[in-house]
């Protein structure tokens, strides 16, 4: 079974300009994904698909494979992530001659992922009968508690349930995507054209491993964390 990691790394971004190498304390953020997927003996090829030779050459350094770059028409601000994926795909099978059995999307943003994070949706995938595994974490704001709509100019709660919630300790816990791993069966990605099915399943993240940077707030936050000894200390390194 070939199971190959791909991390998209465009060089355009709104946000924060030249985002995924932005020196995250010191290091450039993209390194962190590709020092941790490294690290899987689960992991058969780490890819980084990218549109800008500067990340290009910062990857190989860094021990990635940058094995093509990638197509203009594939890194623009409207690009969906489905199509990246399918180009690399097919890239991978055309030129390395091998069937690809699973794709592990690895986002950039989410720097404090752990190889355990990565490795548990593999193994649920490879155990269990699903299309695609996803990790997410608890929910900060819990829908059935905190989050209201205006109906008529009235304040009514977004979600209705038989008896009213009243301490957040009552609400049904909920769980949002984090993006930092989906592990998803070649097939279901090439042929449906999708990561998501009626049968993906989930591993759960902290909170504080699930954090995304997006914003230059999120950069900060994640320096200061690390200032701090986390999340060194847990890998420890």
């Amino acid at each position: 079974m070939t199971i190959i990691a791909i991390i998209p790394a465009r060089g355009g971004s709104k946000t924060i300009p030249r985002k995924n190498i932005k020196l995250l304390a010191g290091k450039p953020l993209i390194v962190y994904t590709i020092e941790t997927a490294l690290k899987s003996k689960l992991l058969d090829r780490v890819i980084v698909s990218t549109d800008d030779e500067e990340i290009a050459v910062i990857s190989k350094k860094h021990g990635a494979e940058v094995p093509f770059i990638r197509p203009r028409e594939l890194a623009l601000d409207t690009t969906p992530m489905l199509p990246v994926l399918h180009h690399a795909v097919s890239y991978v099978e055309r030129n390395g001659k091998s069937h690809v059995d699973i794709v592990v999307l690895l986002q950039p943003t989410s720097p404090f992922r752990e190889v355990s994070d990565i490795e548990n949706c593999i193994e649920k995938l490879k155990n269990e009968k699903v299309d695609s595994v996803v990790t997410v974490c608890e929910a900060e704001h819990n829908p059935y508690f905190t989050m209201m709509k205006f109906q008529n100019d009235n304040l009514m709660p977004l979600l209705k349930t038989e008896k009213p919630i009243t301490r957040r300790q009552e609400a049904p816990k909920v769980y949002r995507l984090n993006g930092a791993v989906y592990a998803v069966r070649r097939n279901v990605l090439i042929n449906e054209n999708k990561i998501f099915t009626d049968n993906t399943k989930a591993v759960i993240m902290s909170q504080e491993r699930s954090i995304d940077l997006d914003r230059p707030i999120d950069f900060e936050f994640a320096e200061f964390l690390i200032k701090r000894g986390y999340p060194h200390e847990r890998r420890g390194t």
